[in-house]
């Protein structure tokens, strides 16, 4: 605060006298400093005998004018000469901290488990991803299904499921152990028509005897087998598509080697049996009752008929039993859940499975679904109903155009083919 002007002159006792002792008096014209003693609205230094007044009490002048306790920062409607009122320090609330004095949100343990297990499955999605797309890179291609389906026609998806008896890929021990021999060149155990029908009809598995007598284009009446042994896999949907009128939509093969190799992966298939088995040919001796069949004795089961009266009319009712095991046990939620049983599976199939260039992974999952609702009991399993049986066979030319319609149309497998079933 400014003075209006500055006089020397001599302090005041009690009594009004002169102290003998010069003081500086300054005059303020606004405002009350703290601590200083006013007498007559001007400001004196104390004496040492005088209480210095506090800021909470009032202080009364000479001459009875009451003075007020001074603000701190003086009072608050100076005209400026006060000091501004300070305003309180704040602290900083870090970002995202709760305000003080709030009880902190607990995390609900629902909550953690929900987090882990969305993370759980996003892990296993992207591992499942990753594994699909490697062992889809394994799988052996082929060109199989012609683009001219020429007059064969089929509703919803069909699929042409082989069997290679080719021991191309097989050492000499392997050829050994699962009994196979060394035989040249390259034919079918296994024929068999998986159909999807596209209007919601049931799904059809259908077993197509290898000694079926048919015309195979450019090499005359034949036993079906032996198109694939002249012309491989092209040559055989020719010749199906020629006999049936069904237009093949996809290819599926799989060797003695992989059919063996995806029973181990799986850790073996239960099959339960009325009469012992016992093929030389086949190399087994299977006891009655139910037990589990490692690969070995498993394709042996698949292969003989030697044994059985019926031989290739026995065979495939043996083959579908293997498929729907086989189906049973790599659906079943002890193969679906657990990482090691499903990558040893998933890499089996990789290195058994031959498959048109064409068909995509989406058509590899309508095929396996379907695989998995006929052994499941959603579907029919059937054979072309048969005519002459013998060393060949040939079809009943009435109930087979019966369904053979059913594939092309897209419809449910006429009952009077099921009924003729042996």
């Amino acid at each position: 605060m400014r003075a209006d002007g500055e006089a020397g002159m001599a302090a005041h006792g009690a009594d009004g006298g002169e102290r003998g002792t010069d003081v500086k008096v300054t005059t303020y014209q606004a405002g009350h400093v703290p601590g200083v003693s006013y007498r007559g609205g001007v400001a004196h230094s104390p004496r040492d005998d005088e209480a210095v007044p506090g800021p909470a009490q009032a202080m009364a002048a000479p001459g009875g004018t009451s003075v007020m306790p001074a603000d701190p920062y003086g009072p608050a409607d100076t005209d400026g000469a006060g000091a501004p009122p300070a305003t309180p320090p704040t602290r900083r609330r870090r970002e995202g901290a709760e305000p003080p004095g709030r009880p902190k949100k607990r995390r609900s343990g629902f909550g953690r488990f929900l987090r882990w297990f969305l993370a759980f499955w996003l892990i296993v999605i992207v591992a499942l991803g990753v594994l699909g797309w490697y062992v889809w890179g394994r799988i052996e291609k082929v060109d199989a299904i012609p683009s001219d389906h020429g007059s064969a026609v089929s509703d919803g998806r069909v699929f042409l499921l082989v069997g290679s008896d080719s021991r191309e890929d097989l050492s000499a021990e392997e050829q050994s152990e699962l009994g196979t021999g060394s035989v040249e060149g390259q034919r079918t155990d296994t024929i068999m028509l998986l159909h999807v029908p596209g209007g919601g009809a049931r799904n059809a598995l259908i077993s197509i005897p290898r000694d079926s007598v048919v015309d195979i284009p450019g090499h005359g009446e034949n036993r079906i087998n032996a198109a694939f042994a002249f012309g491989g896999a092209p040559l055989l949907v020719e010749t199906i598509e020629a006999a049936t009128g069904v237009a093949v939509d996809d290819y599926v093969q799989i060797g003695f080697g992989g059919f063996a190799g995806i029973v181990d992966a799986l850790g073996g298939v239960e099959i339960c049996l009325d009469e012992p088995v016992q093929d030389e040919q086949a190399h087994i001796d299977l006891p009655a009752g139910c037990q589990t069949l490692q690969g070995p004795d498993a394709l042996g089961y698949a292969r003989a008929r030697h044994f059985d009266p019926t031989s290739d009319i026995g065979r495939v009712q043996r083959q579908r039993e293997l498929i729907s095991a086989i189906a049973d046990k790599a659906f079943s939620p002890g193969t679906l859940v657990n990482p090691i049983e499903l990558t040893r599976t998933a890499l089996a199939g990789g290195d058994a499975l031959v498959l048109d260039e064409d068909t995509g992974p989406l058509d590899m999952f309508s095929f396996v679904r379907a695989i998995g609702s006929v052994s499941g009991g959603s579907g029919d399993t059937i054979t072309v109903p048969l005519g002459d049986v013998g060393n060949t066979v040939t079809w009943d030319p009435e109930l087979s155009g019966e369904l053979w319609s059913a594939l092309q149309n897209g419809s449910d497998i006429p009952s009077s083919v099921i009924d003729a079933q042996p």
